[in-house]
């Protein structure tokens, strides 16, 4: 048996570790930013600025329709993004969503409403949806592979977690922002230019963003995947051999059934998330609840600021007993919790409606967290951002994308919480499904071609890592690639 002093040498934090994270985070924040930043304004001002010949629920419901169009996008990135970062890199396609997502935000700041314009500016608005959604496609599995494939093997759930942090901390910077607006300007001044502001902030962000994010390095683990492809290369190439090229018929080869889990894994994460965040603007603020629009950005603004704090702990967990556990805790709990938040809401009481929303949030932390680790985890080095990014924005299309949208058509048509209760519900069940049948990925260790177990000390090192001892095939240079899965 190989002593200890064998063994692989454990993947520990590099020094540089944390300026990674930030500027994970910073840029992650800021696209958020810009992404959340449309939905609340959908919910609040856009179905008068840019729907204004309709009934109010309707333009709401056009409104939200302009924002799913943003998570149409978001496979479409996922695809070109994912591809192209598997090949170049993941720095530079950071890069580029953060130019294409701030500068899609800041011409909404600009645009003619539909009282200088017509019918062109729900148009112009949606493109400018669109490109926003494509850049949020790409800007996820960079930005959490980014931080992921950087070391610290046994903390990769907490490392990796704080990308995370970028979602309620956007949250909570575009319904700050909001609320100081709608606080501090009258109802005329803020439909007439007040929304434009927040949009337009957004391209002061975007520098400082830039600047951080040029000063980090590519991923060493890309880099070292990326070496030994070329070190392959023969001249004459077979038929695989030019697909295996393609990141994408890769990951439908060899991890398709990843695929499906991480689909599976966002629906109550990402159903429940818009419901809690996006639809209680509505909910909230609708004649069967009566609460005022500052009552309600206040109460998400609260919220967040909890959920950011969590999120890592959350991560740290997963460390300590596994991305699963963690995972299916979170879906029961937003599961559970469906109806006692709409009850509580309907109290129409602020301290009730921050419980709402705050403990919502705190049971959506639990999937969110470790879903970057996850993730990650689940996919080969060449294939990952690929994988991660398929897996996690196709889901959005028929999660997110049309949770405000279902949920106010369904206050809309039965005047109750009880449908919108049982679809939050229903997308639990999924995610349940989905994550019950994963593998845990906790072990895996990304540095190789495929995601291997790492070494933990209390357990002595398999043969195959003995000195001596041949690769494990899926680790030969050359070796098809396994699905994690199985």
């Amino acid at each position: 048996m190989a002593s200890a002093a064998s063994a692989p040498p454990t993947p520990t934090a590099p020094a540089n570790l944390p300026r990674i994270v930030a500027a994970s985070l910073i840029g992650t924040t800021i696209e958020w930013y810009d992404f959340f930043l449309y939905g609340s304004a959908a919910a609040l001002v856009f179905n008068k600025v840019f729907f204004p010949d309709t009934d109010p629920l309707v333009g709401t419901l056009l409104s939200f329709l302009t924002y799913a169009v943003g998570f149409a996008a978001r496979p479409i990135g996922a695809l070109v993004f994912g591809h192209y970062g598997d090949r170049l890199g993941r720095k530079k396609l950071l890069v580029l969503s953060l130019l294409l997502m701030g500068g899609a935000t800041c011409a909404i700041g600009l645009l003619p409403t539909h009282a200088t314009v017509g019918s062109a500016a729900p148009v112009l608005l949606t493109a400018l949806r669109l490109v926003q959604g494509f850049a949020l496609g790409g800007e996820w599995g960079g930005a959490v592979l980014l931080v992921s494939e950087h070391g610290d093997a046994r903390r990769r759930g907490f490392w990796a977690s704080w990308p995370q942090t970028g979602a309620p901390a956007g949250q909570l910077l575009a319904t700050g922002v909001l609320s100081v607006l709608t606080a501090t300007l009258s109802d005329d001044a803020f439909q007439s230019w007040g929304w434009r502001v927040p949009f337009l902030l957004s391209g002061v962000l975007v520098l400082i963003g830039l600047w951080i994010r040029l000063s980090v390095d590519e991923s060493p683990v890309f880099k070292e995947a990326l070496a030994r492809a070329e070190a392959r290369k023969t001249e004459a190439e077979t038929a695989d051999d030019l697909a295996e090229k393609s990141p994408l018929v890769a990951v439908l080869r060899h991890h398709w059934r990843d695929v499906l889990v991480a689909m599976g894994a966002r629906m109550a994460e990402n159903i429940s998330y818009y419901v809690i965040t996006a639809f209680v603007l509505v909910y909230a603020t609708s004649d069967h609840v009566g609460l005022g629009k500052q009552t309600a950005l206040n109460s998400v603004l609260i919220a967040s600021a909890v959920h950011f704090a969590v999120i890592p702990a959350w991560g740290a967990l997963s460390d300590r007993i596994g991305r699963r556990p963690v995972y299916l805790l979170g879906a029961v709990g937003v599961g559970a919790w469906a109806f006692p938040f709409f009850a509580l809401i309907d109290t129409r009481d602020f301290g009730a409606l921050v419980l709402a929303v705050t403990v919502g949030l705190i049971f959506h932390g639990a999937m969110y967290a470790p879903q970057a680790a996850f993730f990650s985890e689940m996919f080969a080095t060449r294939m990952r951002y690929s994988g991660a990014s398929i897996g996690a924005q196709f889901a959005s299309v028929a999660a997110g994308a049309p949770a405000p949208l279902i949920a106010t058509a369904l206050l809309a048509d039965y005047d109750s919480s009880v449908p919108i209760a049982l679809y939050v519900i229903a997308a639990a069940l999924l995610t349940l499904v989905a994550v019950g049948a994963a593998k845990e990925t906790r072990d895996r260790d990304l540095a190789g071609i495929e995601p291997t177990p790492i070494p933990r000390p209390s357990a002595p090192p398999q043969g195959a890592n003995e000195p001596g001892a041949a690769p494990q095939a899926a680790n030969e240079p050359g070796a098809a690639p396994r699905s994690a899965s199985t």
